[in-house]
C-alpha cells in the first residue's frame, strides 16, 4: 500500500516537473512527440509513396498509444479522479487520444480531432519555469502569444483542409494551401484567390477569425500591462533561481526567497 502511494507520488511529480533531469527528460520527450505527431499530420496531406505513408501512420499510432499510457498514468496518480477528468489539460489530452477509442466510427471525424493534439503544449507554457529555466513574466506572455497565433493557424488550417479538400482539392490541395488561406484571412489581407466553398469550411473560417479576435488582443493587453509594470523594476540577479527583475526596494527574491545582496541601479 505504501509502495503504491509513493509510486503514484513519484510518477505524478515527474510528469509535472521540469526542473530535475528526469522531469525535464520526460516532458521534453512528450513535447517532441507532440511536435513530431503534428508534423506527421502535415506530411499526410501531401502525395507520398504508399509504403512511406504506412510507416509514418504506424509511427503516429505508436505515439498515440504512448499518449494513452500517459493519460492513464495521470488519471491513476490523481488524488481526485473527477477533478482531473474535468481539468482543462485533461480534456485536451482526452481529445488527443480519442481516435484510439473511436476507431470504429467515421474516419473523417477522427482525423479532425487529431489537429487539436498541438494544444497539449499549453501545459509547458504555464508558470515561469520552462524546462528548468526561470523566465521573466513578459517573456512568458510573449511566448504564449506566439503559441496562440501558431495554434490558431495550425488547428484551423488542419480543420479547413480536412473539410475543404474532398470538395475543393484544387484550392486546398495540401496543408500549406490551408495555411496560406488562414494567414491571409487572419491578417485581413484577403486576396480572394483561395476561398472555402463548403459550409463547413466557411464555418471554420468564421470560428478562426472569432478565436483570433477573442484571444490575441487579450494576451497583447497582458503583455502591455507587464511591460509597464516591468519599467518599475531594477535588474538584480538572484544567485539561486537567476530571476533578474525585482522591485526597487526588494531585499529578498520574490520567486525563491533568497536574500538579495545588492540592487543594481
Amino acid at each position: 500500500m505504501l509502495f503504491t502511494v509513493l509510486l503514484k507520488r513519484n510518477i505524478a511529480f515527474y510528469l509535472e516537473d521540469v526542473e530535475t533531469p528526469i522531469g525535464r527528460a520526460i516532458n521534453l520527450t512528450l513535447t517532441i512527440l507532440v511536435l513530431f505527431s503534428s508534423a506527421i499530420f502535415v506530411v499526410d496531406t501531401y502525395a507520398i509513396p504508399t509504403l512511406l505513408r504506412n510507416k509514418i501512420d504506424t509511427i503516429d499510432y505508436i505515439i498515440l498509444l504512448l499518449f494513452v499510457v500517459e493519460y492513464l498514468l495521470r488519471l491513476w496518480c490523481a488524488e481526485s479522479k473527477i477533478k482531473y477528468l474535468f481539468n482543462l489539460y485533461s480534456i485536451i489530452d482526452l481529445v488527443a487520444i480519442l481516435p484510439v477509442f473511436l476507431g470504429t466510427l467515421d474516419i473523417s471525424f477522427i482525423r479532425i480531432l487529431r489537429w487539436f493534439r498541438i494544444l497539449r503544449l499549453i501545459r509547458f507554457l504555464e508558470g515561469r519555469v520552462f524546462f528548468g529555466r526561470v523566465s521573466t513574466e513578459d517573456s512568458m506572455i510573449f511566448s504564449r502569444i506566439l503559441f496562440t497565433i501558431f495554434s490558431i493557424i495550425f488547428i484551423y488550417s488542419g480543420l479547413i483542409y480536412q473539410v475543404e479538400h474532398p470538395v475543393n482539392p484544387k484550392d486546398f490541395n495540401t496543408f500549406f494551401d490551408a495555411v496560406y488561406f488562414s494567414v491571409v484571412t487572419m491578417t485581413t489581407v484577403g486576396f480572394g484567390d483561395v476561398i472555402p466553398i463548403s459550409g463547413g469550411g466557411r464555418l471554420m473560417t468564421v470560428l478562426m477569425i472569432l478565436t483570433g479576435i477573442a484571444l490575441i488582443p487579450w494576451q497583447l493587453g497582458d503583455l502591455i500591462k507587464q511591460l509597464v509594470k516591468t519599467a518599475n523594476y531594477v535588474e538584480t540577479l538572484c544567485p539561486t533561481c537567476s530571476l533578474s527583475l525585482h522591485d526597487t526596494d526588494a531585499k529578498f527574491c520574490k520567486l525563491c526567497g533568497t536574500k538579495l545582496e545588492k540592487l543594481n541601479s
